[in-house]
């Protein structure tokens, strides 16, 4: 069952009381495709007593939790988070005291992008074990629903995964270090700052026709992919609006991608046959 925030501190306080500490076992939920969770992941889902969860977690992995598993959404959507880092850091803490073995289900990986991090610590220091179920990361999940290898000897020797939203908003990578044309760059949470992104990139020698694909909803069965050149980024995201989760992959194995491999996709009109067929 899922419980509304307003009645959890009430469930707190009747289940504190006496109970030995439990766990808290961050949990990586993959991309959104039910069928790549690992077998650990859905022994965990399956068996949970309570499930916290993101946004980002589909609804057909929800579903696998039993039906009086408590369910509690923490989820956080660009501009609104209904829970503070902190809020739902010391919510997995709390849990824990009350004897169970709280299932903090994640999308994709829980230390990719995931905050993963800060809630292990967090319980640690609060002398509550922590376990760790890794998932796939979305830039391999959606690479490989989409055909695109994130390396390859001809185009690309290295990938780099890269947050698209700073610490305060804005993205702040090494620019220059991104240069390199045989290395592939996968964006997280790219969309608001696309313009910005493929600006600078131009700006510190990335060439602006580098192939761009941006994949929504990776791996899911509504999944739809958008193909254009780093130069038409932000109007082809303004034209398409894409809705978040989106993902950017940037380099010249975006050539490899193939239509067949996605449910949906959409080629641009800056996308020429030249970029797929190559």
């Amino acid at each position: 069952m899922t419980v509304a925030l307003s009645s959890l501190d009430k469930l707190l306080r009747g289940a504190m009381h006496g109970a030995e500490p439990g766990a808290v076992w961050l949990v990586g939920a993959g991309p959104g495709d039910v069928d790549l969770l690992t077998v650990k992941a859905l022994r965990l889902i399956e068996q949970a007593q309570v499930l916290v969860y993101d946004r980002l977690v589909s609804a057909e992995i929800l579903a696998l939790a039993p039906a009086d598993a408590l369910c509690i959404d923490v989820g956080k959507t660009p501009g609104f988070h209904g829970m503070k880092q902190s809020q739902i850091n010391q919510l997995l803490v709390d849990l824990a005291r009350t004897g169970q073995q709280v299932i903090r289900l994640k999308g994709g990986d829980p230390f990719i992008f995931g905050r993963g991090g800060e809630e292990m610590s967090w319980a640690q220091q609060a002398g509550i074990p922590c376990h760790v179920v890794p998932g796939i990361t979305a830039a391999t999940g959606c690479a490989a629903a989409c055909g695109i290898p994130l390396t390859h000897r001809a185009m690309a020797q290295s990938v780099r995964f890269i947050t698209g939203h700073g610490r305060d908003g804005k993205p702040q990578p090494d620019w220059q270090s991104l240069q390199d044309p045989r290395q592939t760059l996968v964006f997280y949470m790219g969309l608001t700052w696309c313009e910005a992104l493929s600006q600078q990139l131009i700006a510190h020698g990335r060439d602006a026709q580098t192939p761009v694909a941006i994949i929504e909803r990776g791996t899911r069965r509504d999944q739809r992919v958008m193909i254009t050149r780093l130069a038409e980024l932000a109007r082809c995201v303004a034209e398409q609006q894409p809705q978040s989760p989106s993902l950017l992959i940037i380099g010249d194995v975006v050539t490899l991608y193939r239509p067949a491999y996605s449910a949906t996709s959409t080629l641009t009109p800056s996308a020429s046959n030249a970029l797929i067929d190559s």
